[in-house]
C-alpha cells in the first residue's frame, strides 16, 4: 500500500548541480573584496633604514631623475648634471611619465630638505607612484660628526 504522498515509478538521478549557493558563497565574497581592495593599495610603502647606510652605486648607463623638494615648498627636477627646473606638483608626473617613455627603468631620487613638513615628501611621493615609478631613492647626507 502506498501513502498519500508516494508517485509511482522510481526517482531518477538528477544529472544537473544546483549551483545557486555556489553563486551566493561567490557573490558575498566579491563583495568582501570589493570592500577590502581600496584599502590595501592605498600609502606609499618606504622601507625607513634601521642602521647608518652604505650609499648606492648608481646604473652606469642612465643617469636617475632627481626630483627635489626645497625648505620654501618649491619642486625642482632634473635628470642627471642637467639644471635643475622649477616645476609645479602637477608638472612633476607629466614630466617623469616622459622621461620614463624614453627610457624606462630609469632610477628616481627624492631629495627632502630637512626643513620641509613630512606631508609634501609624501604629496610627491605620490604623485611619483601615480606617474608609474616603482621605486623611489631617498637622498640624504651622512650624518656629520656635530649632530
Amino acid at each position: 500500500m502506498h501513502g498519500p504522498f508516494h508517485r509511482g515509478g522510481a526517482r531518477k538521478p538528477m544529472g544537473e548541480i544546483n549551483v545557486v549557493p555556489f553563486i551566493d558563497v561567490m557573490l558575498v565574497l566579491l563583495v568582501i573584496f570589493m570592500i577590502t581592495a581600496p584599502m590595501l593599495t592605498q600609502g606609499v610603502n618606504v622601507d625607513l633604514p634601521q642602521v647608518t647606510s652604505e650609499p648606492i652605486d648608481p646604473p652606469e648607463d642612465s643617469d636617475p631623475i632627481n626630483v627635489s623638494v626645497e625648505s620654501d615648498g618649491k619642486y625642482s627636477i632634473w635628470v642627471g648634471n642637467d639644471d635643475a627646473r622649477e616645476v609645479s606638483i602637477d608638472e612633476i608626473a607629466d614630466r617623469v611619465i616622459i622621461l620614463l617613455e624614453r627610457k624606462p627603468g630609469t632610477p628616481v631620487m627624492v631629495h627632502g630638505d630637512r626643513n620641509v613638513a613630512y606631508g609634501q615628501v609624501v604629496t610627491l611621493m605620490s604623485t611619483l607612484q601615480t606617474a608609474g615609478v616603482a621605486n623611489v631613492g631617498l637622498i640624504s647626507e651622512p650624518p656629520s660628526g656635530g649632530e
